[in-house]
């Protein structure tokens, strides 16, 4: 239960932030301008490399331009020029300069970029000059909280206390687990396994995706892409399993990539090159194709933020737009009633949740189109769902309807 402290300013509020990915830095950023004092914590000991290549469209753009990074997200882009599909001995079955199955629509005002390279700008973005203090290699252990504050200890055995916190720790959030309870409760398994490396650039790709596609298996193929000026690449596999996570998806990375190796056992084209080089990667990641839905994001002082309260899956290529955009949002709220949290994550909700629900059902029409494509035909040149098909399209209009609030609190 909260309690209205109208004469409490945002530099008497305390807020820790769980996470340094997209959403923690974005809402870092808008924290510390609005005046709150802003902590966030990442288990990593600095920012997280790897990942796969994400898109920054509609509202997000708008973020991003008020934070004065649009063109430096611009700058880094995939700038992908097209994409080839191509048969098991390598044959090209066709190609287009018109879309890619990563990013959509070329010439479009949205922008593919890495993960980590937004990660990177976004964490610059709050400057050296800032009030943001960041935390890496530790993690939130446990939290305690009443109706004063958020008592956290964390992995390396400190302990403080906060005015918030905000979960911004990914679809397996930890910080979800320690106030509103097991995972099983709020994730929706979609029916496949997306995995992803860095692999050099051999097939020497400039700004361009190739996709090996494999129907009738249980494995979809392959897309590689060019990335970073083509100095590297990175490939991606996915694997079709109603099996739930927890019984599927091995915790240990090298289980996992056997898992992928099992699944791609005798694969043409360059899957026995791919494969290998999985083995060294770095960066290697599987995960479920997964969504969260909660019937609140709040709990007392503590609230969640991008896929740790509402994951719509990378089958919606939305995540990024909908952390960004949430994570303005939030930081809004909170700067328009300073010491009334409970007002603030309730208008916060308010505002986001049927965008959050526009872009679930964007991963469930991909995810339809997909399955149906591939039941339909074992015509590898058949064409892949892509964003400017009828469904998409209308889809995608429904989200981009969506205008950001203009918050009468000015940023300081």
């Amino acid at each position: 239960m909260s309690t209205r402290r109208e004469s409490k300013s945002p530099k008497n509020i305390s807020v820790l932030i769980s996470g340094a990915s997209i959403g923690g830095p974005t809402l870092a950023y808008w924290l510390d301008r609005y005046g709150f004092r802003v902590t966030v914590v990442e288990r990593s000991i600095g920012l997280r490399p790897g990942g796969q290549a994400i898109d920054v469209r509609g509202p997000a753009l708008e973020v991003a331009e008020r934070m004065g990074v649009l063109e430096e997200i611009r700058r880094r882009s995939t700038a992908l020029r097209g994409m080839s599909i191509v048969d098991g001995d390598g044959n090209e079955l066709s190609r287009t300069t018109e879309h890619t199955m990563s990013g959509g629509q070329i010439g479009s005002p949205d922008v593919e970029i890495l993960r980590d390279e937004l990660a990177q700008v976004l964490y610059d973005a709050g400057g050296s000059g800032s009030g943001i203090e960041y935390l890496f290699g530790d993690s939130i252990a446990t939290l305690e909280q009443d109706d004063d504050e958020v008592r956290v200890v964390f992995d390396s055995g400190a302990s403080r206390a906060f005015d918030l916190v905000v979960g911004a720790d990914g679809v397996h959030s930890h910080t979800r687990g320690l106030v509103f309870g097991p995972e099983e409760n709020y994730l929706r398994h979609l029916g496949g396994y997306l995995g992803v490396w860095t692999v050099p650039n051999h097939l020497g790709l400039d700004r361009w995706e190739v996709i090996y596609q494999m129907p009738g298996r249980d494995v979809w193929g392959a897309m590689v892409m060019s990335v970073r000026d083509n100095t590297e690449a990175r490939a991606f596999i996915g694997i079709e399993s109603d099996q739930p996570p927890a019984t599927f998806l091995p915790r240990d990375t090298d289980e996992q990539k056997r898992l992928v190796a099992r699944a791609y056992e005798g694969a043409g084209w360059e899957m026995p090159r791919l494969l290998k080089e999985m083995w060294n990667a770095p960066d290697f990641h599987l995960d479920a194709l997964a969504q969260i839905h909660m019937d609140t994001w709040s709990r007392g002082r503590v609230t969640l933020l991008g896929d740790a309260g509402y994951c719509a899956s990378p089958a919606s290529g939305q995540g990024t737009t909908m952390a960004m955009t949430a994570a303005y949002i939030l930081a809004g709220e909170l700067g328009a009633a300073p010491g009334d949290h409970g007002a603030a994550f309730a208008a916060y909700e308010r505002e986001l949740r049927d965008f959050v629900a526009d872009n679930q059902n964007i991963a469930l029409i991909n995810q339809a189109a997909k399955r149906a494509q591939r039941e339909a035909t074992a015509d590898q040149a058949a064409p892949l769902p892509r964003h400017e098909d009828e469904a998409f399209a209308e889809a995608f209009a429904k989200v981009g309807a969506f205008r950001l609030k203009d918050y009468a609190v000015s940023p300081r």
